[in-house]
């Protein structure tokens, strides 16, 4: 399997555990990810907030590029794919629209391609049996749950690969890796990440319910698949008490596989989680 990759600004920056573990486990399922040659950033967060015409022709300029490949576009960050997927859908159902961009970019439109989640690849089309198979070392002991955020799968009729309420993917990959995933109902609540720097404190609170309810579910961390949610839950964390680690569920495929680059990808961590993956029932990371 080949696909066009789309790291974006995030996953090359503050998010860099993000975008290098996708590249390896991918690798290791045998996904050859062919890097959007001179793309560009997709305008989240603040395109959208202040300019509708350069919300959908900053990502529509990625997807020009995509498309002279044929090949499905995969986008790890959960802001950028939001921003391709809803460029996309307007391409698609806005014939005035889909004009005016295609005008602005150069370029006609084809839609010959979609546009992914790593998530969904790893479900549909590499699938768990392929995932349980690879695992080398099962997380038994490690107990978490799984957070997808807001962008992930809303709007569903603009997004549409898992259940826009009660999303389950994400958790039957954690499940496919030994985990124990815990249930609980705020998988997809805003964690305030796109109000850090102008209203900090609301983001406070937001994690602070977060982390909060993670714990009462009976989990020792977050995993999610966004590097603004990431970097949000792990910053935004205040009180006395110990902080909960928040990891991309990529790194973790990455340690049940016994990749050596796992190692790695812990230190750039606000919240080191090598305590908490210290409860591995093989002794530890």
């Amino acid at each position: 399997m080949k696909l066009n990759y789309y790291p974006g600004c995030s996953a090359t920056s503050t998010g860099q555990e993000l975008d290098l573990s996708v590249r390896a486990v991918l690798a290791a399922l045998g996904v050859e990810l062919q890097e959007l040659e001179d793309w560009s950033c997709c305008g989240a967060s603040s395109a959208h907030a202040t300019n509708r015409a350069l919300a959908v022709a900053l990502p529509a300029r990625n997807l020009a590029i995509a498309q002279r490949s044929g090949l499905d576009l995969l986008a790890p960050c959960a802001a950028c794919y939001s921003r391709l997927k809803t460029a996309d859908y307007v391409m698609r159902h806005d014939a005035t629209k889909k004009g005016e961009v295609e005008a602005q970019v150069a370029f006609e439109f084809t839609g010959s391609y979609q546009v992914r989640s790593p998530i969904d690849v790893v479900v549909r089309d590499i699938g768990l049996d392929a995932v349980r198979s690879r695992v080398l070392k099962p997380l038994a002991g490690l107990k978490a749950v799984g957070y997808y955020g807001c962008l992930l799968v809303r709007p569903p009729e603009v997004v549409a690969f898992d259940d826009p309420e009660h999303p389950v993917m994400l958790d039957q990959i954690l499940g496919a890796l030994g985990m124990e995933v815990c249930r609980w109902s705020y998988a997809t609540d805003c964690c305030g990440g796109g109000l850090n720097l102008t209203k900090s404190s609301v983001a406070v609170r937001l994690v602070g319910r977060l982390t909060q309810f993670a714990r009462e579910a009976g989990a020792d961390a977050i995993v999610t698949a966004c590097p603004l949610c990431q970097m949000s839950l792990e910053m935004r964390q205040t009180g006395n008490g110990s902080r909960m680690p928040v990891v991309y569920f990529t790194e973790l495929m990455g340690l049940a596989f016994g990749l050596k680059e796992t190692s790695g990808w812990w230190k750039k961590h606000l919240v080191d989680p090598r305590p908490w993956l210290g409860a591995l029932a093989a002794g530890g990371a």
